[in-house]
């Protein structure tokens, strides 16, 4: 009896103990978190005084969960897949036409030469306002995302707003296949150039087929320009340095938390080329799998890097699916060259909890690695370029104002008034330039610096502000003028950007690349260095 009694006393001591352990652990608190917001969500949809649109309030709950890890840590419901699979595939059911979203409609950013709206007329600017008689003032994005795309052949009627006046057009939705090659040609009798700007399903396929195209044409030299390319698929760019590197070659390893998500990836086809000199353009937009790119053919020197030091995303991302046709995409682990370097720049583990900001690894300690020849390298902040193409350096007001819309619509307006540019001589020039700081301080009302802001929410603030309006345009003129005094200060950035747009609106990207052949600087440069073999090996040497 004594025994069973002791028994029994034990078996209550770990059955205590298995339960604390368990409320102590991870799972525990996972479980317990998911049952709060159940409850919470339950009472919400049962009691709250007016309707709750219960998608839109999940959605929104799992993004403002995660937006304080990384922003490539994403949440994706049904339409936002959808949209994800055209960015990866670059194939869809669609108009060729890039697009931004607002309270007017749907405005086009970007037409794509040859598809349904390009041989409709569509331009970009153009806002598209209604579709099959559907008006699309006020609709929100998730809604206007789905408008314009579906099964090949549909027909769509659609009335566009183009500078205050109405057309109607009428299309038929076609099968869109985005080439992440838009342009290749020759520079001259020996050099070739290949433009880059996605990795998606069908990049080195493409990169490949312009390859053996120039070869044909007599090409013995190589400009492959990554400037502007976000990234994409890791195994298409692990495709592309193979191209250029022995196989069987280290081309990039990830390191994560579990052995799963940690591997070592290697070219395991044989290279198209493994002699051709080359010269790979960067700029601080290349990022994530024009890091690997460049990256590995930097370490393998193999290439001569040319530009600005790229972005600095070493985190890799896997989509996970979830149900009801959701998906996940977790950062699930970081990515090294072949040297072993990460060229991670922002550090999103150690974000400040108060003011949200991340720190850089550039301005910690670096660490020092080297190439095959025994150049050195460095970890944390991008690739760094073997040459530098030296630009002034951007102030906060320059970054605000790429990120908004000032420069697209200053471009729509000055082809409206400047229909007669031409491909052959066209230049931004510094008058140009004078009428960008005049629009911004006369027209636009899309770069609006954090200053702005808050002076326009204190003034709004005051009730019965009318004795002091005044007073408040005074001040806001000043804020305007100083703005664009600090975007002064980077007109050689803004000058090409703004010169980009506009012969891409006017041109499609064909063009504008095109017209890089004869006028771009770093272009010029890169055939300068691919001429001279000396120098070509003293970069590439020890």
């Amino acid at each position: 009896m004594m025994k069973n009694k002791k028994t029994t006393g034990l078996f209550l001591v770990v059955l205590i103990a298995i339960s604390f352990a368990f409320k102590q652990s991870p799972f525990f608190e996972i479980a317990k978190q998911i049952e709060i917001y159940n409850t919470l969500f339950k009472e919400l949809n049962i009691n709250y005084i007016n309707e709750i649109n219960p998608g839109d309030l999940t959605d929104k709950s799992i993004k403002n969960t995660l937006k304080n890890l990384d922003p490539y840590t994403n949440f994706f419901n049904e339409q936002d897949v959808e949209d994800a699979q055209i960015r990866r595939e670059g194939e869809y059911g669609g108009i060729g036409i890039a697009t931004f979203y607002d309270k007017n409609g749907i405005t086009v950013s970007e037409v794509y030469e040859g598809f349904s709206g390009d041989k409709a007329g569509l331009k970009a600017g153009d806002i598209i306002f209604n579709v099959n008689n559907q008006n699309l003032e006020g609709l929100e994005r998730e809604q206007l995302s789905s408008i314009l795309k579906g099964i090949p052949g549909k027909k769509l009627a659609l009335k566009v707003n183009r500078n205050g006046t109405t057309l109607d057009i009428n299309l038929q939705l076609d099968k869109v296949v985005i080439n992440p090659v838009p342009f290749s040609n020759m520079i001259d009798t020996e050099t070739g150039y290949i433009v880059l700007t996605r990795f998606n399903a069908i990049a080195s396929s493409e990169v490949k087929k312009a390859f053996l195209s120039l070869k044909e044409k007599g090409m013995k030299k190589l400009v492959l320009d990554l400037r502007g390319n976000l990234g994409g698929s890791l195994r298409e760019s692990i495709n592309i340095v193979n191209f250029f590197v022995p196989k069987g070659s280290k081309v990039v390893e990830t390191r994560g938390k579990t052995q799963a998500n940690s591997s070592t990836y290697r070219g395991n086809k044989a290279p198209l080329d493994l002699e051709i000199p080359i010269v790979v353009l960067i700029n601080g937009r290349s990022a994530s799998a024009s890091e690997i790119v460049s990256g590995a053919l930097q370490d393998y020197d193999r290439a001569v890097i040319l530009g600005e030091r790229s972005f600095g995303k070493g985190l890799v991302q896997r989509y996970f699916p979830l149900s009801y046709g959701t998906q996940a995409k977790i950062t699930i682990s970081k990515y090294y060259t072949p040297s072993g370097r990460c060229i991670q720049e922002l550090d999103y583990g150690n974000r400040d909890s108060k003011t949200g900001e991340v720190p850089k690894f550039s301005d910690g300690t670096v660490n020092k690695f080297t190439t095959t020849n025994g150049r050195p390298v460095y970890d944390g902040g991008g690739v760094t370029p073997d040459i530098k193409i030296e630009r002034t350096k951007k102030t906060a007001a320059t970054e605000n104002l790429i990120k908004s819309r000032a420069i697209f619509h200053f471009s729509t307006d000055y082809l409206a008034k400047n229909n007669a540019v031409s491909l052959e001589n066209y230049t931004f020039s510094n008058t140009d330039f004078n009428q960008f700081k005049n629009y911004l301080l006369t027209q636009d009302t899309t770069f609006v610096t954090k200053q702005e802001r808050l002076f326009k929410e204190a003034y709004s603030s005051v009730e019965k502000n009318g004795f002091i309006s005044s007073d408040y345009e005074k001040i806001q003129q000043k804020l305007k003028k100083e703005k664009v005094t600090e975007i002064a200060k980077n007109e050689d950035v803004l000058s090409e950007i703004l010169q980009n747009e506009i012969l891409e609106q006017k041109f499609y990207k064909k063009g504008m690349y095109k017209h890089h052949l004869t006028f771009d600087e770093t272009i010029k440069e890169a055939v300068k260095i691919l001429n001279n073999a000396s120098q070509m090996n003293t970069i590439l040497s020890k």
